[in-house]
């Protein structure tokens, strides 16, 4: 989660869907905002005492955190954007990025197949970097009710476009995004899938595919 007075947004990071590049663009706008400095010093406070004193959103905060935590009429008041990405995409980026990441948690999977089978399995012990790209991305993006109290959604497979939307609206001159974390060994998503670990899929994110208009197959 990313938010800036000054420029007056609150940019909801949903992990997978490009948003280390989209903070990247961002970062030099943060020292340009007078609260920067006490966020600052805020936040590495709260990393030396093992996030502990509830000084900081965490990096992938729900947006509901910053509607509980923050003033009514500032909260209201912030241009809130987040972007998200085809569930079935997301998953092989996530596959990529554990592998690359964190191969020891790996070591036991043959391939992406398998790897759905065990990261969907509702036995399996919950894991920190595995189980923060199987949360329903539209979680991020509601209120205790359901609502969607984000104000603009971009898509991941459109993410120039749409964030040169998000620059217009925070008031800033439209900027490249840089390319951060790109697997450079992947295919098309489609290609990793065979009919049922598709279907897992399916199931686990039809929340995301009804409610963000996703589908496998190209319309």
């Amino acid at each position: 989660m990313l938010l800036s007075r000054k420029y007056n947004f609150l940019f909801v990071h949903i992990a997978k869907t490009g948003g280390t590049s989209v903070r990247a663009a961002l970062e030099d706008l943060r020292w340009r905002d007078p609260a920067y400095l006490p966020q600052f010093i805020c936040s590495k406070l709260s990393h030396l005492s093992g996030h502990r004193i509830g000084a900081k959103f965490p990096r992938h905060a729900k947006i509901i955190a910053a509607k509980e935590m923050l003033p009514v009429e500032f909260f209201d008041g912030l241009f809130k954007f987040a972007f998200v990405r085809n569930p079935w995409d997301l998953q092989v980026s996530s596959y990529h990025h554990i592998r690359r990441e964190r191969p020891q948690v790996m070591a036991h999977i043959e391939d992406f197949r398998q790897f759905i089978r065990w990261k969907l399995d509702p036995e399996r012990p919950y894991q920190y970097h595995v189980d923060t790209s199987i949360q329903l991305q539209s979680d991020y993006l509601i209120d205790l009710h359901g609502n969607i109290i984000t104000d603009l959604i971009g898509k991941y497979e459109n993410l120039q476009g749409d964030f040169d939307e998000v620059c217009r609206r925070i008031g800033i001159a439209p900027r490249q995004l840089p390319h951060k974390r790109q697997a450079k060994e992947r295919k098309d998503f489609r290609s990793y899938y065979d009919d049922e670990t598709a279907e897992r899929v399916a199931v686990h994110f039809k929340a995301d595919i009804d409610t963000l208009g996703y589908r496998f197959d190209p319309e």
